[in-house]
């Protein structure tokens, strides 16, 4: 190992991964959500001056290279593997955000003298995965660089719901350690530490015996991305801590939990029995409160938003800014689900509420509006469940919070130069699964194939067929085939038939939307 990587996991990259709950309109809508007031930078404060944005250990990149391009403020990032640093640089290069970014450990940067406060410092699982010196370092660094008023998101394993599990990633990583050889390389230690663990399950151990979920989870690894579970699993610092023990670590940097930044987890009538929002409402101490939610719903993975110098709104606040925030379709209407799951499992949506919320999303061509304008359109259902019904579809990804139109028309320059970029690398990589919407300020969903059919659409192809030419130069040049019922098409006639199907449903479904959403 390295001397530079202090135990964390370095010679394996990370994954291209995006998350949305990193994106700043999406921040802001869970603090509207929870009646807490927003940083002045965030999008939609009309403070006057731009917003500041810190990502601490930014992997490749993705998430904060598309914020930057998507959003406006200013971007600040840092990553101490410099592999990982030159793949975002590569993408800031493409789109020309104001993004700052730095190969540096979070000692160094702590050290450097030009940092501005920033309103929003975000880290992503990190905190899971250093050491406790240096998770003190980053709660200091928030406590000196975070402006009054701003934001921390923090996500990380906790307890109880990884509590049964932790003797699983010990096994796991003692195996790694000591019984496979230096010169393999990680990717087949891990493989080898899964084997091996599969045969303890196989052998009758009591451990998974009394654990049957942790058998369960070891097969829901197994089925996961390798690069993935090298970073989760095989680095010298790893671990799951109960919320309390992140609050007060944090009360030292004097921040106060302010939402869960998974809007899902705004919604108690989902994860919560009426016995249970009776218990949680009994209490008054806000750590007691979370600890407790943890334990009813088993928490294994906390998106927690805090914030410096909490603020709540008025009821009337809150309501004036939720009718002002405009909101678009990210799916087709009719692709829409009416159904949700909580920790409580699968809940069906009212149709006599969500049906009407969405028509009129669609309407006027499905651009994006205020939600004021929808809940006018709609006084039988009024304006508190319109708003619930916003953001119930918001957390299932369906709908996002949108950026103003002067917004978009600025960014959107910006957001083509990286999507052509994405969709051109699409050709060599199917890593990046995201694109670029100035309409939202996020990033979209976009598949490797859909990608090959934007860059022949960029490069000016008009009809469906030659965008499945395209992606099949792209494809059969990698020497790779699709796969059709589980099963790899082995010619070529059969593959470029496949693309044609695809690309055919695209130009007639897809297409539409990502066109609204400024993505193409």
């Amino acid at each position: 190992m390295s001397d530079w990587s202090y135990g964390y996991v370095s010679e394996i990259d990370y994954t291209h991964g995006y998350y949305p709950e990193l994106a700043p309109l999406r921040l802001r809508l869970a603090m509207l959500s929870k009646q807490q007031a927003c940083p002045p930078g965030l999008p939609g404060s009309r403070s006057g001056r731009p917003m500041r944005y810190l990502e601490l250990g930014f992997g490749q990149g993705l998430s904060l290279n598309i914020h930057a391009a998507a959003g406006e403020g200013e971007f600040w990032g840092v990553d101490f593997n410099p592999t990982h640093t030159a793949n975002a640089r590569a993408l800031a290069d493409a789109s020309g955000a104001d993004l700052r970014l730095f190969d540096a450990d979070f000692a160094e940067f702590a050290q450097r003298s030009d940092l501005p406060e920033f309103d929003v410092i975000a880290l992503h699982g990190i905190w899971s995965w250093i050491s406790a010196e240096n998770r003190q370092l980053l709660a200091e660094l928030c406590r000196r660089k975070l402006a009054v008023g701003g934001l921390v998101y923090l996500s990380y394993n906790c307890t109880p719901g990884w509590s049964a599990a932790m003797p699983l990633r010990h096994l796991l990583s003692l195996h790694a350690e000591l019984a496979s050889h230096d010169a393999q390389g990680l990717l087949p230690k891990v493989e080898a530490a899964l084997g091996f663990a599969q045969q303890v399950v196989d052998s009758g151990a009591k451990y998974f015996a009394a654990n049957p979920g942790v058998a369960d989870r070891l097969k829901l690894i197994n089925g996961q991305n390798r690069q993935y579970l090298a970073h989760e699993f095989f680095n010298n610092a790893w671990l799951p801590m109960p919320f309390s023990d992140v609050a007060r670590q944090l009360d030292g940097a004097k921040l106060s939990f302010a939402a869960s930044a998974n809007l899902l987890d705004h919604i108690d009538s989902i994860n919560l029995s009426p016995a249970q929002q009776t218990l949680m409402a009994s209490l008054k101490n806000p750590v007691l409160t979370e600890s407790l939610r943890d334990y009813i719903v088993n928490q294994q993975f906390r998106r927690d938003i805090w914030v410096r110098g909490p603020r709540p709104l008025a009821a009337r606040q809150q309501t004036e800014l939720l009718a002002a925030q405009r909101f678009v379709l990210c799916v087709a209407p009719q692709e829409v689900s009416l159904k949700v799951v909580g920790a409580l499992g699968e809940a069906a949506l009212a149709p006599e509420v969500y049906q009407p919320v969405i028509e009129q999303l669609a309407a006027n061509g499905g651009q994006a509006r205020p939600a004021a304008e929808i809940v006018a359109a709609l006084p039988q259902i009024g304006q508190a469940r319109v708003l619930q019904a916003l953001l119930v579809l918001t957390a299932g990804g369906q709908v996002s919070p949108a950026a103003d139109e002067a917004s978009t028309a600025r960014l959107r320059g910006r957001t083509d130069a990286l999507n052509r970029h994405l969709a051109t690398q699409a050709g060599y990589s199917g890593d990046v699964g995201w694109l670029a919407s100035p309409v939202t300020s996020a990033g979209v969903a976009v598949g490797r194939f859909q990608q090959l059919f934007i860059a022949a659409i960029q490069a000016g192809r008009q009809a469906p067929q030659d965008w499945a030419e395209h992606a099949w130069s792209a494809l059969a040049a990698q020497g790779e085939c699709l796969l059709k019922d589980g099963a790899a098409l082995s010619q070529p006639e059969d593959n470029l038939a496949e693309l044609r199907r695809q690309a055919v449903l695209f130009a007639e479904g897809r297409l539409e939307r990502l066109r609204v959403l400024g993505v193409v």
